[in-house]
């Protein structure tokens, strides 16, 4: 014999299956990486006690201020990221949720993405060397370029790089003694490509002093967003137009392009 059940009896049972559904949601693992502002690094100082940019068969000059390249912390790859994380990354400036694909493009093998994030850093070096000395008119054969950056990885530094490069064998200064910041891809022949994490980079490149940034001009809209309070937005698409901006920066003469 059934029994009759009344409607609040009907959905209490109904409950079970969906709160079960919901709780196998918030407690499963997703495919995304929490990330969050990283370190920043001087390339026209030091990183743990070497000189990050040093250069042989051509004079070079001291600088004033800083160029610092900027980086993003993300959650490892094998890091179980549910949905309780998810949601308090959406309400928390200093966190953002990535796709986990996005962050790490190799795969999951902690090994072969280091390797992966230390080929696409070699990269990026050789590929500013060439962008800095060609702008620059001079010859890879007769001048000798070192980059040396650790613990970092990937291609985000290469138009820091490149910039510091131009500082040191150019003829100004490029920061006039400011803390300038910024992040970008570099081609051998100077063209700025977009990178990814570019609000948590402002937020890092703002903590550890910079009054200007450097951002991808495709990446403006994202870098607005959530643009930290004194940090001023320079869109570059080229190595040359990067130089030119901090010079109509600091000589106060000629228009600096704005987001």
């Amino acid at each position: 014999m059934l029994s009759r059940l009344t409607r609040p009896q009907f959905l209490a049972v109904c409950g079970v299956p969906v709160v079960a559904l919901l709780a196998a949601a918030v407690f499963a693992p997703l495919p995304f990486s929490v990330a969050q502002p990283g370190l920043t690094a001087d390339v026209l100082g030091k990183n743990r006690g070497d000189e990050v940019i040093t250069i042989s068969g051509a004079p070079t000059h001291d600088t004033s201020g800083q160029l610092r390249m900027t980086t993003i912390e993300a959650t490892g790859p094998d890091a179980s990221i549910h949905l309780g994380d998810v949601l308090s990354s959406w309400f928390d400036t200093d966190r953002a949720v990535m796709p986990r694909d996005a962050v790490y493009p190799s795969g999951d093998d902690v090994s072969e993405i280091e390797e992966y994030n230390q080929e696409q850093m070699k990269e990026s070096q050789d590929s500013a060397t060439a962008a800095a000395l060609g702008y620059l008119g001079m010859d890879r054969d007769d001048v000798d370029v070192q980059l040396r950056l650790e613990d970092v990885g990937g291609p985000s530094a290469g138009l820091l790089f490149s910039l510091g490069i131009v500082d040191k064998l150019g003829a100004g200064d490029l920061t006039g003694g400011r803390v300038v910041a910024g992040t970008g891809t570099i081609t051998d022949d100077g063209k700025v490509g977009a990178v990814g994490g570019v609000p948590l980079k402002t937020q890092a490149a703002r903590r550890d002093g910079a009054t200007v940034f450097l951002v991808p001009e495709a990446e403006c809209s994202d870098a607005q967003a959530e643009l930290p309070k004194g940090l001023r937005l320079i869109p570059v698409t080229t190595l040359k137009g990067a130089v030119d901006s901090l010079k109509a920066l600091e000589s106060g003469k000629g228009g600096v392009p704005a987001c």
